[in-house]
């Protein structure tokens, strides 16, 4: 009988000395760790729920023969219909390998560089202005660590089933990709390291105005609501889709640039004779001239409806991450990354 107490008492202590051990390495792990793990979860979760409309928005963006005259129910349906459920998830392997590290570098540099921008540059002061400057170069950091996976996702997207209209069939402009692996390969012996960068210079031009001004009309709008109300989830959540929102609609024709200049083909181009998108302002103008200005806004109705939910679940798992690893709260950890 004692022997028995005593194992039992034994192995209640040995499991609180476990606890104690586990509760000590998570708070051992540094803060910016544990923001790179709370955003990479975030990303990954809010774009996998997204993923059918992201597919839709990029071939509205690129294929403007077989997709510009349907709306959004229309051209998910016809998705489904050619490649089945699968084909809304056509590249999200790649996008959310993308997003995960994407997201994770983006919530995690825009903290370290709005800490370090607050304990430099003082004249600046500590408003939503911080917000502006941080998320542009966080929004920045991240695209040029990532751009390659977004390259190989939106040409994996931008794959269509052979259909037959009649008794022809249409094939495929773009070659038929095997995964990302296969994407790498084939766009580096294509042109080398440079043209896995292909679009990167809209990418640059959109996500930096498009990053900054997400986070400073964010927290402009948490500002401008009665202290009681600023920790509310739904106020959150509303004051990002706003932001979210309004920062697309300004960047939205640089993305389109992108997404075709990701997908166009050297040698397809060179034999086609037509001239090929090398840059930002010749990009605008050609897709206005040959396209229709309505172009640099295809799929923007679809995007909204997409930045909603992305916007919503991608801020929720973050905070629940957060919560999850003990994360402080801003101001505590900006305090401990100033004296780190």
């Amino acid at each position: 009988m004692g022997s028995s107490q005593g194992s039992t008492l034994t192995s209640a202590t040995a499991s609180a000395a476990d606890v104690d051990v586990d509760v000590s390495l998570l708070d051992l792990v540094p803060v910016y760790i544990k923001e790179l793990i709370a955003g990479g979860a975030a990303g990954g979760f809010s774009k996998s729920a997204v993923a059918p409309l992201e597919r839709v928005k990029i071939l509205m963006q690129t294929r403007t023969s077989e997709f510009k005259s349907l709306g959004i129910f229309q051209s998910l349906n016809k998705v489904k219909q050619q490649e089945g459920i699968l084909g809304f998830y056509k590249g999200n392997g790649a996008s959310v390998l993308r997003i995960v590290p994407y997201a994770a570098l983006h919530f995690m540099t825009y903290e370290q560089y709005r800490c370090w921008i607050l304990n430099n540059c003082p004249s600046l002061g500590s408003g939503p202005s911080i917000d502006l400057l941080a998320g542009s170069a966080a929004g920045g950091t991240a695209v040029l660590c990532t751009y390659p996976l977004d390259l190989a996702r939106t040409k994996l997207a931008y794959e269509m089933a052979n259909t037959r209209i009649g008794n022809s069939l249409s094939y495929n402009a773009q070659p038929s990709y095997n995964g990302i692996k296969d994407v790498f390969r084939s766009v580096y012996m294509e042109g080398g390291l440079r043209s896995l960068y292909r679009g990167v210079g809209p990418t640059l031009i959109g996500i930096l105005p498009y990053a900054g001004l997400k986070f400073y009309i964010y927290e402009e709008l948490k500002t401008r609501v009665p202290e009681e109300h600023q920790k509310s989830v739904v106020l959150r959540l509303s004051c990002g889709a706003l932001a979210g929102l309004f920062g697309q609609t300004l960047t939205y024709p640089l993305d389109v640039v992108r997404r075709q200049m990701q997908v166009q083909n050297n040698q397809q181009s060179n034999q086609l004779g037509s001239p090929q998108i090398k840059g930002t302002i010749q990009g605008l103008n050609f897709i206005v001239r040959n396209q229709g200005w309505k172009q640099l806004f295809a799929g923007l109705s679809l995007n909204y409806v997409k930045v909603v939910p992305s916007v919503a679940i991608g801020f929720t798992a973050y905070d629940m991450m957060k919560s999850i690893l003990r994360v402080p709260p801003r101001e505590k950890t900006a305090s401990v990354q100033a004296s780190a």
